[in-house]
């Protein structure tokens, strides 16, 4: 079942089985290595992301000059702080990364060269504004490409701002506050609502002093420290293998060391609400509570997912259209705009590709309404180059009669290379 670049072949399966353990969230191991980069000392990430996003990461890491290994999934940086950075010798390539190139932004507008970040042709469509404006309001030159990638960072000499946000971002919130670890003064992020918190979790333990006050943030100029855990699994990931088990009829699936933190675990929540046979337990508290997640084949009910809570689950909400095609009644969802500037429109991905499966389906500007319950059919679909997409339509695959072809099916190493292995695995297990 392990994809190349000829369409991924799937069928309708009996059972899904299986106890996993996930490799390390890719939004944890992305802040994880630009803080390792920025400290002083050596911090050893075990269980790294095995994502193409986070290898691009620290790729960049390396081209600017710090000491960066690799054993498996093992990774050393040895940091000297932010002044040992160097002049890369081209343009740093971010891949498929968004959150590379904006967070690694952020710590470049402390630095007093030029930098030009850049990624594939998917990356150069999405917008970059609005990161690009705060640091630019802190003193860094930033150049973007008519509001797009590439983008050029010329930095040095920054001071602190206060910064609202007009739409949460956990990324442009990190870029303003790693900036403002090296500006004069103290900077301030204010958020419309909260977004994921992992920057405000990890900062304090590289010893960063960092301030919360309701959804305000605030950092001052700081020396980090080294800092050493192992990274928690990628409960995005996790996310399609516990929609997987709802939709199968014969199913159980257990992930251990998985994340749990609660601003990344709304769409368990949701499918709670579906009605979904799923439980957790937290194992480790700190800094990123950690633990286990067990699903079971359910029968799942339509819900309305408002907009107050979409930026908590943003990634997962294709695995969320993939449960609601078979929630009886009409699920929807609004406040998502954000998704149509994802690696793909990922709104138009899913009512396109759902709806060739048979998916009664209507696309919004902003989400759509899903009337589910509908029996599936197999269909040939396009991932559109979207890993989350092609893991959706895989796992809504499970669950229709008749053969599904997935058109690129291998963008899903962006994010999660061992899905269809795990995926095949599950499917076999008696």
């Amino acid at each position: 079942m392990v994809p190349s670049r000829r369409p991924l072949r799937l069928q309708r399966v009996p059972r899904f089985r299986g106890r996993f353990t996930l490799a390390g969230d890719k939004s944890v191991c992305h802040r994880l290595a630009l803080m390792g980069a920025l400290a002083r000392g050596e911090t050893r990430i075990g269980n790294f992301s095995s994502a193409a996003d986070c290898a691009s990461t620290l790729r960049c890491l390396s081209l600017l000059g710090v000491d960066v290994s690799r054993d498996e999934s093992d990774v050393v940086i040895r940091g000297e702080g932010p002044e040992a950075w160097r002049p890369a010798p081209g343009p740093l390539p971010a891949g498929n990364s968004g959150s590379t190139l904006r967070m690694l932004a952020g710590a470049l507008a402390g630095r007093p060269f030029p930098s030009t970040l850049t990624g594939d042709a998917s990356l150069c469509r999405r917008p970059m504004e609005r990161v690009a404006q705060p640091l630019r309001a802190m003193g860094a030159q930033v150049r973007t490409t008519d509001g797009r990638p590439p983008m050029t960072i010329e930095g040095g000499g920054l001071k602190g701002i206060s910064w609202s946000l007009p739409v949460a971002s956990a990324q442009v919130k990190t870029a303003v506050l790693l900036a403002g670890l090296q500006a004069d003064g103290a900077t301030t992020v204010v958020e419309p609502e909260p977004s994921r918190d992992h920057t405000e979790r990890l900062l304090p333990a590289f010893g960063a002093a960092l301030t919360v006050s309701g959804t305000a943030l605030t950092v001052t100029r700081a020396d980090l420290r080294a800092f050493s855990m192992t990274a928690p699994g990628d409960v995005s990931s996790a996310a399609f293998l516990v929609v997987a088990a709802l939709l199968v009829p014969d199913a159980h699936v257990r992930i251990d060391g998985v994340l749990l933190n609660p601003r990344r675990t709304a769409f368990l929540d949701v499918l709670r609400a579906m009605g979904a046979d799923v439980a957790t337990g937290v194992e480790i508290a700190t800094p990123e509570p950690t633990g286990w997640i067990e699903a079971r084949s359910s029968r799942l009910h339509g819900v309305a997912i408002p907009a107050s809570v979409v930026p908590a689950l943003i990634d997962e909400v294709p695995a969320l259209a993939a449960a609601a095609t078979q929630a009886e009644g009409t699920t929807t969802v609004s406040g998502a705009a954000e998704l149509r500037v994802k690696e793909s429109d990922r709104i138009a991905a899913l009512v396109e590709g759902l709806g060739r499966m048979g998916a009664a389906v209507e696309e919004r500007p902003d989400g759509f309404a899903m009337h589910g319950g509908r029996p599936l059919h197999g269909a040939t679909v396009d991932s559109h180059g979207d890993h989350r997409i092609a893991m959706a339509l895989a796992v809504t695959a499970l669950a229709a009669d008749g053969e599904t072809r997935i058109e690129d099916a291998a963008c899903v190493d962006v994010s999660f290379p061992e899905f269809f292995g795990l995926l095949e695995r599950g499917c076999r297990t008696a």
